[in-house]
């Protein structure tokens, strides 16, 4: 059984069909936060510890709050997926992101590893050679 990711899901009152979407890419939802509390706009706040993916939905959002909660997750290290609260947007934006439904190491991490061995290095320009 593969590891999930713990996510924070922050926008709208009701998340519909979004939490099996996550759980078929390995992605459970921890916390969701509407972002309707005044206090969310807080330049200080704090995600909850574990966290390891914040998911924003845009279309339910401000501004300020989108503000507040991209940085308090810069300031942790935490990855940021933002996107609008359907199930196609966000499917859309995990696949952009670099996570693949069911599987246990993200798309990202798959190219990194092909490319290196593929170019036998991890930095630069691939190797040409002359023919």
């Amino acid at each position: 059984m593969s590891q999930f990711v713990s996510a924070v899901v922050v926008g709208a009152d009701r998340l519909g069909n979004i939490p099996e979407l996550l759980k078929g890419h390995n992605i459970a939802i921890r916390h969701h936060i509407s972002g309707r509390d005044p206090s969310h706009q807080k330049k200080t706040l704090q995600l909850p510890s574990g966290t390891e993916l914040l998911i924003l939905l845009t279309d339910f959002l401000g501004h300020n709050v989108m503000k507040t909660f991209r940085a308090a997750a810069q300031r942790a290290g935490i990855r940021v997926l933002a996107c609008r609260r359907s199930v196609c947007s966000m499917k859309q934006a995990l696949n952009q992101c670099g996570y693949c439904e069911a599987c246990d190491m993200p798309k990202i991490a798959e190219k990194e590893a092909k490319f290196m061995a593929d170019n036998g290095r991890g930095h630069g320009r691939p190797r040409v050679r002359a023919a």
